[in-house]
């Protein structure tokens, strides 16, 4: 079907190349309008924090930059979606809407709105696969049903990506001859500052668009990946692609970064890189698990993927849980973690393990505060993925850890950061205790007076004890969950 001129709504698909939405509507179309929606209500939402929405903002710079320099722009509108965008079309006569769907519920009855409001006006609505590899219901059992475990799900992955690979997509050599002309896109909003809906800008959030996030990929793949199974664990060291809030704001595209890391996987000249390569993949996998997860089981949003934990008598204190948000529990790596996040908007991947534990088993308070303190806070805050960790180290999610599987922050501390580099950077009242000192700065006295630290002055003492937090989680959790704990499994490493 020939379409005279079609408009390309964007959402968290802020890049020209890889992009299904676009590539579809250049090739039904002869020209094409690229679109973003600012809402108001979202940007000033509890949770929508300053760190993303520098970042999408950023992307929709450089995404404004890189069609002009095409000869077009990006239109930008503020206000409802349907009103906005019809509006557009109307007036830009574009009688058909592309679009790259999404897994989160909300965004799925937005879409749905849109959708609805352009059918009713006789347009026609094309949405497209494209945050993921494979769709939900594309990956199942032999029987139909969807994977609630993990490692099978990855291996049906694997065993259909081998016989239906996804390559990238390449949307961006098509937009040259089909994009609209600037001159004949009429008005379109400049983007506005942060401040305007009530975020501050920091130098320390990261930033970036659709080339900085091909820079990161090219980096990660020539310098990092090799390495990446080893080190991938350890805070102080820049052992990650660093690529997920990127992916979040889909400056780069999920199946640019599975092909980069086959060829590498391809291309690699030892055991320790080839299993670095399948490392990140599997970790890939991991989005696309969660993300199916919240395509087959919505209500997760809400509530636990395992509906017994509905029963776990979760404490209810504000002052463990601020000292938590604060980086203030008296346990160095978990602090110098939740300051990194609230600094930042940036944590590594073993720290929100560690803390998510920490609140959930040491502390016994409810994930969903955890998760909703994250989704504000983070650069690369996705729904699922985060609700996933989440449920994961609450040990009330598909495929989660046992519910005895308790991390120890000391233990975690020196398996991980074993010189305190880590916590020196972000803790920096305890930079002067020696190594042996910093992971439990309680248990040397002798240090903290040599260094002039008074514990409950410089630094917090510790909000509660571990040995007497477990044993509390496992008479809360083991009613509930109807297991008894097979092994100790106290200092999880």
């Amino acid at each position: 079907m020939s379409i005279d001129r079609a408009l390309v709504w964007l959402r968290r698909d802020l890049r020209l190349d890889d992009n299904t939405a676009l590539a579809q509507a250049c090739t039904a179309s002869k020209e094409v309008v690229i679109a973003f929606v600012l809402d108001p209500n979202e940007l000033r939402a509890t949770t929508t924090g300053a760190p993303i929405v520098q970042l999408f903002f950023d992307a929709l710079s450089g995404l404004r930059s890189r069609l002009r320099e095409l000869g077009s722009d990006l239109i930008l509108l503020e206000g409802a979606h349907e009103t906005e965008l019809l509006s557009l079309a109307t007036r830009l006569s574009c009688h058909t809407l592309f679009f790259n769907r999404d897994t989160d519920p909300r965004a799925q009855e937005r879409d749905q709105r849109v959708s609805k409001a352009f059918i009713a006006r006789g347009y026609r609505v094309v949405s497209s696969h494209d945050l993921t590899v494979f769709a939900a219901d594309e990956i199942r059992q032999n029987d139909g049903k969807a994977y609630a475990v993990f490692t099978p799900y990855k291996r049906r992955w694997l065993a259909r990506f081998e016989e239906d690979a996804r390559l990238p997509v390449a949307s961006r050599h098509l937009l040259p001859r089909r994009l609209l002309p600037r001159a004949h896109l009429g008005e379109t909003l400049p983007l506005p500052p942060m401040e305007q809906y009530g975020h501050l800008r920091s130098t320390r959030y990261e930033s970036g668009d659709e080339s900085v996030a091909t820079s990161l990929l090219t980096q990660f793949v020539d310098e990092t990946i090799a390495s990446y199974s080893e080190q991938r664990n350890y805070p102080a060291i820049a052992g990650t692609s660093r690529l997920s809030p990127h992916l979040r704001a889909g400056t780069i595209g999920i199946r640019t970064c599975v092909e980069a890391a086959r060829q590498a996987q391809d291309g690699a000249r030892s055991d320790e890189a080839r299993k670095g390569c399948e490392t990140w993949i599997s970790e890939l996998i991991w989005r696309e698990f969660y993300h199916a997860i919240l395509i087959e089981e919505p209500r997760i949003v809400h509530e636990a993927f395992d509906r017994r934990a509905a029963a776990l008598p979760w404490r209810e204190s504000e002052t463990d849980f601020t000292a938590w948000c604060q980086g203030r529990t008296g346990y160095p790596l978990v602090d110098a973690a939740m300051r990194e996040l609230t600094s930042t908007g940036w944590m590594h991947n073993r720290l929100r393990m560690v803390v998510a534990a920490f609140l959930t088993k040491d502390l016994l308070i409810d994930y969903r505060r955890g998760e909703a303190f994250f989704l504000h806070w983070l650069i690369d805050g996705d729904l699922a993925a985060n609700n996933g960790g989440w449920q994961w180290s609450a040990s009330t999610g598909t495929d989660a850890a046992p519910y005895f599987r308790i991390f120890n922050p000391v233990t975690q501390s020196r398996t991980f950061d074993p010189q305190g580099t880590y916590i020196r950077r972000y803790v920096p009242e305890l930079a002067a205790l020696p190594d042996t000192a910093i992971h439990a700065p309680r248990d040397h006295p002798d240090a903290l007076a040599a260094v002039g630290i008074t514990l409950g002055r410089e630094y917090p003492l510790p909000i509660v004890d571990h040995a007497a937090a477990r044993a509390r989680a496992l008479a809360a959790y083991a009613p509930v969950l109807k297991k008894s704990p097979s092994r100790d499994l106290t200092d999880v490493a």
